[in-house]
């Protein structure tokens, strides 16, 4: 699959953000698989870990921007970290693409991890239509507790959040839940992560299930760290577009 780099105008502010694009093969529409990258990267970090099953299934694979990493460093990180203008920025190369390309409308994914598990969620709770199935790996879910349980982030989450409590919380999954819980949605974390505890998949999970207990979101709590396992990642993305006969058990 060729790589193409596309620039699309953000519907926020006019600015012209990219994306990379991987388009199927194929002469009629096919899925949309997009990857959100991790926390301190940029549009190609998710490269290697997605392009391969993008191949393998013949998915068109979008790999957007959304303002680069949630790091200090970054001269636009206000605009970073789960930002209205990050989230819409997701949004605008979606509908950039279904506009332009053979893609699916109807077989849209959604996956990412880490920093982009956080944003995967983020975009749950902004627009869950958007998605046949999204996939959250090892998610921070709670950036002012989060930057206690971390001290590594906690200089880079005030970056981005102005040193404001309000826009932590903001940029925080839990405070979507309402929204979240319409996903269909699943989350992976490793009981033994050492970045993310596990706490911010389980406290997240717990609270949609006590509201909307016939919500489509679910919860697989690993053996693992901070990780991902592309196998199970896809498997669950493939379950909710081809769909998997599953064998009932008797009692």
């Amino acid at each position: 699959m060729k790589q193409t780099e596309i620039l699309i105008k953000s519907t926020i502010d006019g600015s012209m953000q990219p994306s990379l694009l991987y388009k199927s093969s194929a002469d009629k529409e096919r899925p949309l698989l997009v990857g959100l990258h991790t926390w301190s990267y940029d549009r190609f970090n998710q490269i290697n870990n997605m392009l391969p099953y993008a191949e393998k299934y013949d998915f068109n694979l979008l790999l957007p921007e959304f303002r680069g990493s949630n790091l200090k460093t970054n001269p636009v990180c206000t605009q970073a970290c789960g930002s209205d203008y990050a989230k819409q920025d997701v949004k605008d190369a979606i509908d950039y693409v279904i506009k332009n390309e053979n893609v699916d409308k109807d077989n849209i994914f959604l996956l990412g991890l880490s920093g982009g598990g956080h944003m995967s969620l983020l975009m749950a709770g902004y627009c869950p239509e958007y998605f046949k199935a999204i996939g959250a790996y090892v998610p921070i879910t709670d950036l002012e507790k989060w930057i206690k349980q971390n001290k590594n982030y906690c200089e880079h989450v005030s970056a981005c959040c102005s040193d404001d409590v309000n826009e932590m919380k903001k940029r925080s999954p839990l405070s979507y839940v309402d929204n979240i819980a319409k996903a269909n949605l699943k989350i992976f974390h490793g009981k033994f992560d050492p970045v993310v505890p596990v706490s911010h998949s389980l406290e997240l999970y717990d609270k949609i299930m006590a509201e909307y207990p016939d919500a489509r979101v679910f919860l697989d709590i690993f053996d693992g760290g901070h990780e991902i396992d592309m196998e199970t990642a896809f498997y669950w993305l493939l379950s909710q577009y081809e769909g998997v006969r599953k064998v009932k058990v008797t009692g």
